[in-house]
């Protein structure tokens, strides 16, 4: 052979072997990523090409899949979506997929190495899709959906002895079967729904974080009572009427002049839900003290996953004590979402042990055989069981005589706190009305429950926590107890 020859042949050989190694790599170290592309249209081909698993609360499906024409043969439907969309999340053959349509998805579409038998793994053969049950329960549900109504706002329930979410409710809401599909209609409802300034699409029960107003001196109160600030609800505090903000000429007074706030018991404090009590008793407690009792019952963490990641809940630092005096109330920069307000009730109710929250119980195979099981997992030791039974008794003092009367229920136990968080430039939005409560039916049989409206029909003099979320609160409980 000449030696130009031999030349190109070697040339030609390495060219070769250079080809297969860069297949070999292609197909080992980034086969798994190039498949999982969202832009590898093969990946929504085989997505969608059979039927999807479901999404189940309460035995009930409330997800389905319907055969379509083209390349994607099935695509979601959602029977009563606008109910369901906070927990499900969307699942969309051109927008992807969120909440646990995502998180559950290989499951769901049967990629799941756990639903494959041997022969399926060799042969990569798509299995039957398994089903994602919920610990939602539909009544619950569909309580805190009807009282929400029109209204601008979130509701979460959870049972305080294990963590499992009931209720998890944001309205305006959305329907995901709109834009399920790839068609122009489907783009349209898209459109529509990113365009829409009342945001259907935010999961304000977890994403969203309001100022807990009075809600908060719950926490408060907590830190009054495991710090030994104060040794019961009932022992009177330190408490001037008006109180004049640290450092400032300004003096704080409270919604009602005839309120009996100087000097208060924690007791009579929450009953009429004095400013300057839990201002000052913020400021005597110092804020590291009250951060930490709320970081014991949830603030401050950003990986809150249930398993959809919750937005942090916030209580400030570095503050002076004049705004660590608002802070006392729930406002300046505290805020918090409904999720985090359910599991401040909830530890209270459980005898100051906060469970994890949760929302899905298993996952299985489509049939009776469970891939995975949830199991109650305590979070914190938030308070000692005398904090929490001290304050279960003030809170129902709230409901009994106070300002969250109209969540009493006959024959159950019912603790509750009303707040009304400031909103807007000095205050020139219409308030937050929160609740948040707990019912005690005997028997094991408890629910904790947060309710805030962000907007309403309602004329502003006549927004209140206790008038306009306290009755779906209640709605909420009733159907969650026996």
């Amino acid at each position: 052979m000449n030696k130009p020859l031999r030349r190109a042949s070697v040339f030609s050989l390495l060219l070769v072997m250079t080809l297969l190694v860069w297949i070999t790599y292609v197909q080992l170290a980034r086969g798994a990523s190039l498949r999982d592309n969202a832009h590898n249209s093969r990946v929504a081909i085989s997505e969608y090409a059979g039927p999807l698993g479901d999404i189940l609360a309460g035995g009930e499906r409330v997800t389905g899949s319907a055969a379509t024409q083209g390349n994607l043969k099935y695509k979601r439907t959602y029977p009563d979506g606008k109910l369901w969309a906070p927990v499900t999340g969307y699942a969309s053959q051109s927008y992807g997929s969120t909440q646990l349509e995502a998180l559950e998805r290989q499951v769901l579409d049967g990629s799941d190495s756990r639903l494959k038998n041997p022969l399926q793994a060799l042969t990569r053969e798509r299995s039957k899709p398994g089903d994602v049950i919920t610990t939602i329960d539909p009544a619950v549900q569909k309580a805190a959906y009807r009282g929400l109504g029109n209204k601008t706002g979130a509701a979460v329930a959870i049972d305080p002895t294990t963590g499992a979410v009931l209720a998890l409710v944001s309205t305006p809401s959305y329907d995901p079967g709109t834009f399920a599909g790839s068609s122009s209609a489907d783009q349209k409802a898209w459109n529509a729904l990113q365009k829409d300034r009342k945001q259907p699409m935010l999961n304000r029960a977890l994403r969203q974080t309001y100022p807990p107003g009075s809600t908060f001196k719950v926490v408060v109160a907590a830190a009054a009572l495991e710090n030994g600030l104060y040794s019961s609800v009932d022992e009177p505090t330190k408490s001037p009427d008006p109180y004049r903000l640290p450092g400032t000429v300004t003096d704080m007074h409270n919604e009602s002049s005839s309120a009996p706030c100087e000097n208060a018991t924690i007791r009579t404090a929450l009953q009429y839900s004095c400013n300057t009590v839990f201002a000052k008793m913020a400021v005597d407690l110092g804020q590291s003290k009250v951060a930490a009792q709320a970081k014991k019952l949830g603030f401050g963490d950003s990986a809150l996953d249930i398993p959809v990641r919750a937005a942090k809940s916030v209580y400030p630092s570095g503050m002076n004590d004049s705004q660590t005096a608002l802070s006392g109330m729930g406002q300046f920069d505290v805020t918090a979402t409904p999720l985090q307000m359910a599991m401040v009730s909830s530890a209270v109710a459980n005898d100051g042990k906060l469970m994890t929250p949760y929302e899905v119980d298993r996952t299985t195979d489509g049939s009776a055989s469970a891939l995975d099981h949830a199991s109650a997992r305590t979070y914190s030791r938030a308070m000692s069981q005398h904090t929490a039974s001290e304050l279960r008794s003030a809170m129902r003092t709230v409901v009994d005589q106070g300002t969250g009367a109209n969540a009493k229920i006959p024959g159950v136990a019912v603790g509750g706190k009303t707040g009304t968080a400031q909103h807007g430039e000095n205050n020139s939005a219409n308030p937050y009305a929160w609740f948040m409560s707990y019912a005690d039916a005997g028997g094991g049989h408890k629910v904790a429950v947060a309710v805030v409206v962000e907007d309403s029909d309602a004329a502003r003099a006549d927004i209140s926590g206790g008038g306009l979320a306290g009755p779906i609160a209640k709605a909420m409980m009733k159907a969650a107890l026996p």
